[in-house]
This record gives C-alpha cells, sequence and structure tokens, in this order.
C-alpha cells in the first residue's frame, strides 16, 4: 500500500451547480466525502494523506462565499476533533499547513485546538493545507534553507580560528587548525528539509489525486510530486469520489511499484 496519498478536492461548486445547489451546499457535500475517504484510507493502513482544503487565492472568491467556508472549516475542524470521531478512532495526528495566520480569529483557535487534542495521536498522519499553495511553500522553503546555510557559514567563521603558521613548517603545509572543508547539501535536499509536509512528519508523496477533470495540479503538492509519484486527474467531482474510485487508482499503483 502507499504511504501517502494527497487529494486536490475539486469540483464541490460544480458539483452543487449540477444539483442547482448553492455553492456552500457543495462544499458541505465535499467534507461528507472528505469524511469517507479518510476513514477509508486509515483502514487501508495508508499512513498519511494530504488534503488542499483552501488556496491563499480563494480568498479573492466573493466574500460571502468566503465566510461561509471559514464558518464550515470551524465547524467541520472541531467535528472531526471530537471524541470518538474519525481522528481518534484511528489515532490520527492533524496537521494544518500553509498560511494559517490569514485565517479568521476563530479558525485559527479550531485549528489550534483540534492539532492539540490530536498531537498524542502516533498511527497516522491527517495533512489539511488551508491556506496554501505550492508556490508559496516552496519560497517559504527556499528562503529558510538560506538562513539556515547563512547561520551555519557564521558560526563556521567565529568558531575556527586558525593558529598563525610556525617558522618551521613549510607554507605548503597546511596547520592543524586550518579548517576541513565540510559537504555541502544540495540544494534540493536542503529545499526538500524545510517543505512544509517534510516538517509535518510526512513520508514522501506516492500518489496524488486530483478531481473533476481538470489537467492541471495549481499550486499543488508541486515539488513533492516531482519525482516518483503517480498523478491522477480524474474525471469524478470531489462529492462523489469514493471506494470506486480509490480502488482503481491504489490497484494502479500497486502494478507500478511490481512492474505489472
Amino acid at each position: 500500500m502507499p504511504a501517502h496519498i494527497a487529494f486536490e478536492m475539486d469540483g464541490n461548486r460544480r458539483y452543487a451547480r449540477a444539483l442547482s445547489q448553492p455553492p456552500l451546499a457543495g462544499h458541505v457535500a465535499g467534507f461528507h466525502a472528505l469524511h469517507a475517504v479518510l476513514g477509508a484510507c486509515m483502514r487501508l493502513h495508508i499512513r498519511c494523506v494530504t488534503v488542499f482544503a483552501f488556496s491563499i487565492e480563494n480568498f479573492a472568491r466573493p466574500p460571502d462565499e468566503v465566510n461561509a467556508l471559514m464558518r464550515l472549516a470551524e465547524e467541520k475542524l472541531r467535528e472531526l476533533g471530537a471524541r470518538g470521531a474519525v481522528l481518534e478512532k484511528y489515532g490520527v495526528r492533524v496537521n494544518v499547513l500553509g498560511r494559517r495566520e490569514l485565517l479568521p480569529a476563530g479558525v485559527r483557535a479550531a485549528v489550534e485546538w483540534v492539532e492539540g487534542v490530536t498531537r498524542g495521536n502516533e498511527r497516522a498522519v491527517f495533512n489539511l493545507c488551508m491556506p496554501y499553495t505550492s508556490q508559496d511553500e516552496i519560497t517559504s522553503a527556499v528562503q529558510a534553507a538560506v538562513r539556515e546555510g547563512v547561520r551555519a557559514h557564521e558560526e563556521r567563521l567565529t568558531t575556527t580560528t586558525p593558529s598563525p603558521p610556525s617558522p618551521s613548517t613549510s607554507s605548503t603545509t597546511s596547520s592543524p587548525n586550518t579548517p576541513t572543508p565540510t559537504p555541502t547539501p544540495t540544494a534540493d535536499v536542503d529545499i526538500n528539509a524545510h517543505l512544509s509536509t517534510t516538517l509535518a512528519g510526512s513520508p514522501p508523496l506516492d500518489i496524488l489525486i486530483r478531481t473533476s477533470g481538470v489537467k492541471r495540479l495549481s499550486g499543488f503538492m508541486q515539488w513533492q510530486a516531482s519525482s516518483h509519484t503517480q498523478i491522477h486527474l480524474l474525471d469524478t467531482y470531489w462529492p462523489s469520489f469514493g471506494l470506486a474510485q480509490l480502488v482503481p487508482v491504489l490497484l494502479a499503483y500497486q502494478r507500478g511499484v511490481w512492474g505489472w
């Protein structure tokens, strides 16, 4: 089984429109689909599930829709973390990844609460990306890697004081106190170490699924999916996604791993 599956949960609004319902009805149906899919993944012993819940760019949507989504997010975060709910049942730790400072105070409080009540869970990991984009995550990872590299370089300069050369020492012989150059990690290793998913303790991404028939990733885990990740772009709207769509993806992954 894959260790890490990511879902780009797309198509909620189009699902609602197809049923002549308001957009919020599609988002509510999308949460019910998430609840069911998360439970299925836990029963299948998939270690980590990551979902794209809200993009930073989604704040540009009509204010009424954004406010309704934020209220729904607060309600559902507390529902997920309630006693007896799916997170407690399967021992799932929640990590909310992204620019949480952009969230309303009530949603931030719900985020901190659900992370706190699930922090001791160790069987599985559930990453909720909101508000998030890959571009922002990669930029933050590069900045953090550069800051760390500069700090390490400055520490080497301040802690290394070469001794003056001895008259008896040949000019071509290195002083015993001359610092030995240390290998420098490659840029991709440094950036990987500072990605949100890595910091959250997630294994490498095995499968990325996007629903709704859109043939692009739209700013979701683009660095993580750049190598050794199966990408599946499905026509199903997210609220209609279930085992009937998940099982063929898992079988395709297994065929790839086993070389069938």
